[in-house]
């Protein structure tokens, strides 16, 4: 779905969640969200009563949804897939971007943590579940790959936690080096889970 076929509610959590990847919370405020999506302002407390609280958290959903809908493009883009494959592409989207459009955006979800874990907690709920819904996708993919159900959800916990870190050392570095040495260093231990049956 384009920017341009999204309603101006859709449009205003979409930019939202591109806002928060850039400067965090604070930095995302309501008259920004409006501009960005090119809505009027008084729509913001017609779509979000909440206010600023409530978008985050919509916005920080979206990522998430975002993030888990990504799985399914990245496995479809595998010739034959594989754990360490399906890693890389999620590096390389970064890697991708950094390389492109440099290293001022970063992941919604993380910067949502960072800024309101401790002081808003729909917000870290928001932020757990949004985690929660990009953790299941990778732990189902890893299964159907023929790891074991019991290791899949600790390897698509561990994917994804040093993918966040890596993005966050990246942006801190302004190098695609902390992301290109996750992708190489964990692709083997992910193929090696892979349960070979006979037959």
């Amino acid at each position: 779905m384009t920017t341009s076929e999204r309603g101006p509610r859709e449009r205003m959590v979409f930019s939202a969640a591109q806002l928060l990847r850039r400067g965090g919370v604070a930095a995302t405020g309501m008259r920004e969200v409006a501009a960005h999506a090119g809505a009027p302002r008084g729509s913001l407390q017609h779509y979000f009563p909440g206010g600023k609280e409530q978008l985050v958290n919509e916005a920080v959903g979206w990522a998430g949804r975002y993030a888990a809908h990504r799985v399914a493009r990245f496995l479809a883009a595998l010739p034959e897939p594989t754990p360490s494959g399906l890693f890389a592409g999620m590096v390389r989207q970064w890697t991708d971007e950094y390389e492109s459009a440099g290293f001022a955006g970063g992941c919604p979800v993380a910067a949502a943590t960072v800024d309101c874990a401790e002081t808003t907690a729909s917000t870290r709920e928001a932020t757990a579940a949004a985690f929660a819904a990009w953790t299941g996708p990778v732990a189902a993919a890893l299964t159907d790959m023929g790891v074991p159900r019991e290791r899949s959800g600790s390897l698509a916990t561990l994917m994804i936690s040093s993918l966040e870190g890596a993005i966050l050392m990246a942006r801190a570095e302004q190098d695609v080096r902390a992301l290109t040495t996750v992708s190489r260093e964990l692709g083997p231990l992910l193929d090696a889970a892979v349960v070979h049956t006979a037959g």
